[in-house]
């Protein structure tokens, strides 16, 4: 299921460039996919870790992705002179799970028509509600890969394309080309203005949602937890025991099964402890609960959560003011705080725009679809206007 055929077509050369589309990432030299998935990591961090090579191989090499999981591994990549200068991260998909910009209506409306949705390509990090570039390459050279993989596309005769939680630049230079559909949604954000306390944060609030913020925190402190933030070599793999049993119950209750292997977290405990930020909260020694968030240059992404114990707001605690005083410490300039939440308002995450794009094969389910992300786009500029006006910010200096 989603496999895509192992032809010639999945090779196409474009003189003197050449496009090669691969089963894995563990086939993939990790220096040559970093010089052009990160190359500002040479001088310090990435600007996030979604697509090192170490982020991706780890999702193959724990079989979170890979045969089984409906993310077929199908990085696309193009070389100059035998040297990589492009790549999209991409997966051939047997479904429209752990990808957070939903198509299910979409595959719905096409199977009732007598069509097929599946397989079809997608390029995105999985599991990953993080907007970053997509087109890991030279601006110049972004139209020869979106080219490439359409044609893999067509060629195999799938449905479609996706490119999801690209950023603004990607989706603004792309849109209306090679007949691509601009998709808006819309998460909530946390951005630093220049906080050097946690308190400089709260000051900046209406006077009702700070006193709100301050009582969520001592309820969650009054229960007697210990809260630890871990990074680095401070998370030890016992650590990892824990998570996996608060990712197992969110998991299970939010998706029916866990999309990350148990194997993973070893993997991430191997190579990507560094990008990782590990907030835990023990009742003496004992993990009941803990949020883990991956660490960009700039920005703190907020991932999992979970527990096996609930205590009255310790989630807030853990997953947003927890983050915030990680970031206003590091000096970073927001936190994301993945997918979905409207709860996020009152606690200082404003909404933004998500962008993505969309090739669809079949001409007349092309329109249908353009039709409707024409009024979504409306809708979301609308909401995010509005719930932007009703924020929690002070509106004038005098409120308190």
């Amino acid at each position: 299921m989603g496999e895509i055929p192992e032809t010639p077509q999945s090779e196409t050369t474009v003189m003197p460039d050449t496009l090669t589309l691969h089963d894995s990432m563990t086939e993939l030299p990790a220096a040559e996919w970093d010089a052009v998935a990160c190359p500002e990591a040479a001088e310090g961090r990435a600007v996030d870790p979604f697509t090192t090579h170490r982020f991706l191989s780890a999702l193959d090499r724990s079989h979170s992705t890979g045969t089984g999981s409906g993310w077929q591994t199908k990085p696309l990549i193009l070389r100059q002179d035998g040297r990589i200068v492009g790549a999209l991260p991409m997966y051939a998909k047997s479904h429209s799970q752990g990808e957070y910009i939903f198509d299910h209506g979409w595959a719905d409306a096409l199977n009732r028509a007598g069509g097929r949705y599946y397989p079809k390509l997608q390029v995105a990090v999985p599991f990953t509600p993080a907007t970053g570039r997509r087109f890991l390459c030279d601006a110049g050279l972004r139209d020869t890969l979106l080219q490439g993989a359409i044609e893999i596309a067509a060629q195999n005769r799938l449905s479609s394309l996706h490119i999801t939680f690209c950023t603004a630049d990607e989706a603004e230079a792309l849109a209306d080309t090679h007949d691509l559909l601009h998709r808006v949604t819309q998460q909530f954000h946390w951005e630093n203005r220049g906080y050097a306390t946690f308190d400089d944060f709260l000051a900046d609030l209406s006077s009702r949602k700070r006193k709100m913020i301050r009582k969520e925190r001592e309820t969650a402190r009054a229960a007697g937890l210990t809260i630890r933030s871990l990074t680095g070599d401070q998370i030890e793999p016992a650590h990892w025991d824990a998570f996996w049993a608060f990712y197992q119950d969110t998991g299970s209750r939010k998706w029916g099964t866990p999309y990350l292997t148990r194997r993973f977290f070893n993997e991430a405990q191997a190579t990507l402890r560094d990008d990782m930020l590990l907030v835990m909260a023990f009742d003496g020694t004992r993990p009941v609960a803990g949020a883990l968030n991956f660490i960009g240059r700039d920005t703190l992404f907020g991932r999992y959560w979970g527990c096996v114990e609930d205590h009255p707001c310790l989630h807030f605690e853990l997953c947003y003011y927890q983050a915030i005083d990680f970031a206003i410490a590091r000096r970073m300039a927001r936190v994301e705080a993945g997918a979905q939440g409207e709860h996020k308002l009152a606690r200082g995450y404003l909404p933004v725009p998500v962008h993505s794009l969309h090739w669809i094969a079949d001409p007349a389910f092309r329109n249908a679809v353009a039709r409707y992300l024409e009024g979504e786009r409306r809708a979301v500029d609308h909401e995010i206007e509005v719930l932007t006006a009703y924020g929690p910010f002070r509106r004038v200096q005098s409120e308190d």
